[in-house]
């Protein structure tokens, strides 16, 4: 099938887009508002978006609490969402009012960062520290505004739990991270595979050389 999204003439029970990209990280975010409470919500648009120096995005339909406090008060943190951590993933989904903590509501520990205000979930296995950088707002190409805005932020400290660290090397199985598919359906990574990348043919290899493999037509 094929259908126009600025139309949705998909003509299927409910809109797919969420559903043809995936899986999504969620991006667990907590902050602290100008007038010191702490907010904790879970964003599935969200994902790192460079490496070095590290910036991570996440966005908000419409302005909400993480938007707004990321802004007024420039830091945020990335909090690992996990499957063992679901059901406080969902709980701290609810829209509450600004004055309300969702951490305090929902009974969720948290921990204290190094380099921003914002505390981070004691239980979750990763928390990134970040400096606000910009917020990036959306027009379409007929110029209307699109009700959700990308919030970019730099890594700025980074916290692992050691348990999660085996060989020198960060084992995903023991984390099991959630992931957001589509409509109301999530899953958790608990295995893995794999690939190594091929390695860049030597243009001036010749034919003779064994190592090059020799096209046989």
């Amino acid at each position: 099938m094929y259908y126009d999204p600025r139309r949705n003439n998909h003509g299927l029970s409910h809109n797919p887009m969420t559903a043809l990209v995936v899986p999504r990280p969620i991006g667990w975010i907590s902050t602290v508002s100008r007038d010191g409470v702490v907010n904790l919500a879970p964003y599935s648009f969200f994902n790192v978006v460079s490496g070095a120096p590290p910036f991570v995005m996440f966005a908000s339909k419409p302005r909400k609490d993480s938007q707004r406090n990321a802004e007024e008060t420039g830091e945020f943190v990335y909090n690992m969402a996990t499957y063992d951590l679901r059901e406080a993933v969902n709980a701290s989904s609810a829209e509450y009012a600004p004055a309300i903590s969702e951490p305090d509501r929902i009974g969720l520990e948290m921990a204290p960062c190094r380099a921003v205000k914002p505390p981070r979930v004691a239980r979750s296995p990763v928390a990134l520290e970040c400096r606000y950088y910009k917020t990036v707002e959306l027009v379409s190409a007929d110029g209307t505004r699109n009700t959700s805005s990308v919030i970019l932020g730099e890594v700025v400290g980074i916290h692992i739990d050691d348990s999660v660290i085996v060989g020198g090397h960060v084992d995903v199985t023991r984390m099991q991270p959630l992931a957001r598919l589509g409509y109301m359906d999530y899953c958790a990574v608990n295995e893995l595979f794999a690939i190594q990348r091929p390695a860049v043919p030597d243009p001036e290899a010749s034919a003779e050389d064994p190592a090059t493999p020799v096209k046989v037509s």
